[in-house]
């Protein structure tokens, strides 16, 4: 092996090590992400982050009101006679959650998964709603607020 052939391994090696050390430090200065939830309708489907997450601790009432009010929050097109499904993480089910819609609980908590409910629900006064579109939440804690994650759900009649 020529001392030319030497160099240039050598300096693959160095930029080899260089890289996984700049990798390294890129994935420490990220924050880790929150778990997902996710609603479908028919074939199509929104994934969120939470709105509001303290990586598993309480959240105050005060930042709970705050971020149902968000309004940088993804949106589906729900047909009334569609079934609307809600999963998540499991990380979010093993603290149990609930369905709020527009602030409100629609459901009891569940350790589950996975949740359906019909599309009309979302749209009928007798629920809460009123007009074409209805704010659902994810609610994680049973009795503790840990995270919340929000969608807008647009009637498409």
């Amino acid at each position: 092996m020529t001392t030319l052939q030497s160099a240039v391994r050598r300096r693959r090696a160095v930029a080899a090590a260089g890289a996984v050390f700049a990798g390294l430090l890129v994935l420490t200065a990220c924050e880790k992400p929150t778990p997902l939830a996710t609603i479908t309708v028919g074939q199509s489907s929104v994934s969120s982050e939470a709105s509001c997450y303290n990586d598993g601790k309480s959240l105050q009432t005060a930042d709970l009101a705050k971020c149902l009010k968000d309004t940088d929050i993804k949106s589906i097109k729900v047909d009334p006679d569609e079934t609307v499904r809600f999963g998540v993480d499991p990380e979010i089910a093993d603290k149990g959650w609930t369905i709020l819609m527009n602030g409100q609980p629609l459901t009891d908590a569940s350790t589950k998964t996975y949740r359906t409910i019909p599309g009309s629900v979302f749209f009928n006064a007798q629920y809460g709603a009123s007009g074409n579109s209805t704010l659902v939440s994810v609610k994680e804690g049973d009795k503790e607020v840990t995270g919340l994650w929000s969608f807008k759900l647009q009637k498409n009649s």
